[in-house]
């Protein structure tokens, strides 16, 4: 072991005349690793965040999607839906027909967006309706359109749990669709009133979803905002998320003039860079933890090297040069560092895998859109974070080793 490093080590477990050293040693080591267990913690949330929000955003909802710039809809659109299924890197196509709407059931009520669907395609392109009650997407296959008209039945509908509970309604019972797509009269357009048969109900998991969407059969929703065999958008689902934006661009050109795509990126871009910031902020903010820490080194070693002055100077006077004196306490600063970040590390990923493991924190879904806090520790944040932390500690440690480096044997020596 070389000399620097034996003597470093000898310093930081001895025993010492001046007891207070020790106890500020301590807690140096101890601010280090609670400074860096707090920015792994905080780390692990935000990318925890970050993941479950993209995961359930990409599950719930199209990678890429194809609309009319003039907005009046896609007409004609199976030729057109056929053809761009075999567009490079597009794996799966499905129709859609949006429009807002007012579900009410008695004197509850709650705003909606309705999709209309074929649901052996919206699958392919989304996850959202895996999560339905069982049977109810059933209902809204195509082929059982005759025999609910047969049977004069309610036409089906599958809502989301939480919009369900806003309007009071289980499944089976009947709710009320108030769609402005109405009728002219000499009085105005008046809003078109249709009822339908609660088939079910779906839980994303992700509370925009659920408390205000609902999906009705394609048919249906065409007869019920009077749009014959008109579509909103077309979703696609891609095999790079990456590539979505090029690959919507490749959707646009085969599509023709009058087209134009929206892709997941572009739609979440504000969710995800708020997310970013909030990642970067708290990062910094945590990041004074370690810097407060730091300047218990630098306590540390000032007091250590006044309780070593003469030992110090007994060295000097030996023909240790001051380099080697520098580096001593440089190296005591750099085990204190190393000793904090192991620790804090250790403690970091710990409760991260904890947190993760069990989810015993949990969230208003209201708020976070999340019902449990999500933990994702990366080992790359692990080496941010010692670089960081053994970084802002060395710096603590020049004013104490250069202060030893300058102490004179002579005058250090006088009185003893």
């Amino acid at each position: 072991m070389r000399f620097e490093l034996f003597l470093a080590g000898r310093y930081l477990k001895a025993k010492r005349r001046q007891a207070v050293v020790g106890v500020v040693t301590t807690i140096s080591i101890a601010g280090v690793a609670a400074g860096v267990a707090a920015l792994v913690i905080a780390l692990a949330i935000t990318n925890g965040m970050r993941r479950d929000l993209q995961d359930r955003l990409l599950g719930n909802s199209a990678h890429v999607q194809l609309m009319r710039v003039a907005g009046d809809g896609i007409r004609d659109w199976q030729p057109l839906l056929e053809r761009l299924r075999h567009v490079p890197h597009v794996t799966a196509a499905s129709p859609g027909l949006y429009e807002q709407v007012l579900v009410a059931r008695g004197a509850r009520d709650g705003g909606a967006l309705l999709e209309g669907i074929l649901p052996d395609q919206e699958k392919t392109v989304s996850d959202i309706l895996s999560t339905a009650t069982p049977g109810s997407i059933g209902a809204l296959e195509p082929e059982r359109a005759a025999a609910s008209n047969l049977n004069a039945a309610l036409p089906p509908i599958v809502l989301g749990k939480d919009l369900a509970e806003t309007v009071g309604a289980q499944a089976g019972d009947s709710v009320m669709i108030i769609s402005p797509q109405g009728e002219m009269t000499p009085l105005g357009i008046i809003p078109k009133y249709v009822r339908f048969r609660l088939a079910g109900t779906f839980q994303s998991g992700f509370y925009q979803y659920d408390a205000q969407m609902g999906f009705l059969r394609l048919a249906d929703a065409q007869r019920l905002f009077s749009e014959p065999d008109l579509l909103s958008v077309i979703s696609f689902k891609v095999d790079n998320l990456d590539r979505a934006p090029a690959i919507g661009r490749a959707i646009e050109q085969e599509a023709g003039r009058g087209f134009m795509t929206t892709n997941w990126m572009e739609l979440n871009r504000e969710l995800f860079r708020a997310l970013k910031l909030e990642q970067v902020v708290t990062f910094i903010v945590i990041a004074l933890i370690v810097i407060v820490a730091a300047l218990n080194i630098l306590i540390a070693l000032t007091m250590m090297v006044m309780e070593k002055t003469r030992d110090i100077a007994v060295m000097m006077s030996f023909g240790v040069e001051p380099g080697q004196v520098r580096r001593i306490f440089l190296l005591q600063g750099l085990l204190i560092s190393l000793i904090g970040t192991a620790v804090g590390l250790a403690v970091g990923y710990l409760a991260a895998w904890a947190g993760g493991h069990y989810q015993f924190i949990h969230l208003s879904a209201e708020v976070y859109s999340i019902d449990t806090l999500p933990f994702a520790p990366r080992p790359l944040d692990g080496v941010i974070v010692a670089a960081v932390s053994i970084g802002i500690s060395l710096l603590a440690t020049v004013y104490p080793s250069y202060a030893a480096a300058r102490v004179l044997p002579a005058e250090a020596l006088r009185y003893e």
